[in-house]
């Protein structure tokens, strides 16, 4: 079956990664077929749809997941929808919505949606248009000169980056990471429910809180006790259970087990947070640690500015980068988004 993610245009790798990711953790079997700005074109499985639809929560970069019904021009659109037979799909009451991914392509997109409705409506019989709550949503995707006719399967709710932004939570700490990236950054290490997920330098709790609402168990350390008091408040907000979090220096934690995966946003510069060492060397001495803490399968997604010498950083370790992404914070910092994987 032929599924259309819309992504993110946020960034324009870490959408699709996330979402390769996922689906290799979920054992999930998938083909890409077709990449656009913005929209992944992929083979699933039909009778992966259902956990598809269960996992849909995990991705923080994808708006709509839809299957695939036509894919046409704007010539042969209103003769394929013609084609179609509508009154298998639709049974109840329906609404048609237009996306354009490319804004410079002007035309009204309510007028064009009026049409398409109309059509589609003397194709079925007794069916009504229903623009809050339909139960057969239509999306209708104009891309790269190309149209895609989609029936939505579900949307992603977006409700809760808003509301666990780090401004909102009990405790708050200057330079936060957004919780979007924080999913996403848990979700390319590729654990599973159930899984052990570490952040050496959990600061105010950020990425524990998004590792334990997907279902992993989270282990956060930090070497200020004020930023393990808060994280253990803000992942108890955030309704976080499996969890233990304790002070130490990162160089030096030592665990009774071993983890599935590292996701950290380590401290920049030479401060009271990386307890008054240069950034690089705080960085490349955990690394040594993190390594001994990790399975064999396990993976680090780890975040950096860009001045940062990564492979200077793994010189010591068995550690290599799988992928790497660039996110521009401002004028003068880009955030690099590195995962890394043991070579053994």
């Amino acid at each position: 079956m032929e599924i259309v993610l819309i992504m993110s245009q946020e960034h324009k790798t870490l959408p699709k990664a996330e979402i390769e990711a996922v689906l290799k953790a979920e054992n999930i079997p998938f083909e890409i077929l077709n990449q656009y700005e913005g929209v992944l074109i992929l083979d699933v499985p039909y009778e992966c749809l259902k956990s598809l639809n269960m996992i849909g929560k995990r991705f923080s970069y994808t708006h709509e997941v839809c299957k695939l019904l036509i894919e046409t021009d704007k010539v042969d659109l209103n003769s394929e929808i013609q084609k179609y037979s509508w009154k298998d799909l639709i049974t109840k009451d329906y609404a048609v919505r237009i996306k354009r991914m490319d804004k410079t392509d002007k035309f009204d997109t309510s007028e064009v949606e009026w049409e398409l409705g109309g059509i589609i409506n003397n194709l079925v019989e007794n069916i009504r248009v229903n623009l809050v709550d339909p139960s057969s949503f239509i999306r209708v995707i104009f891309i790269d000169n190309k149209i895609l006719v989609t029936e939505r399967l579900f949307k992603i709710d977006k409700k809760h980056f808003y509301n666990l932004k780090p401004h909102k939570r009990p405790f708050f700490y200057p330079g936060s990471m957004s919780p979007k990236l924080a999913r996403c950054m848990v979700n390319l290490t590729g654990v599973k429910e159930g899984d052990l997920v570490l952040d050496p330098f959990c600061g105010t709790g950020g990425i524990l809180i998004e590792a334990g609402i997907i279902g992993a168990n989270v282990v956060g350390v930090d070497i200020d006790e004020r930023m393990v008091e808060g994280t253990i408040k803000n992942l108890k907000y955030c309704g976080v259970k499996n969890y233990e979090v304790f002070k130490e220096d990162a160089r030096k934690i030592k665990l009774p087990y071993k983890v599935n995966a590292v996701a950290t946003d380590p401290p920049y510069g030479i401060s009271a947070s990386t307890g008054g060492e240069e950034s690089k060397n705080l960085y490349a001495q955990s690394l040594i640690t993190i390594e001994k803490l990790l399975t064999d399968e396990g993976k680090l997604c780890m975040a950096t500015p860009h001045y940062m010498d990564i492979k200077g950083l793994i010189e010591e370790t068995n550690f290599e980068i799988i992928e790497q992404h660039h996110i521009r914070m401002h004028k003068s910092l880009t955030r690099v988004i590195t995962l890394f994987k043991k070579n053994i």
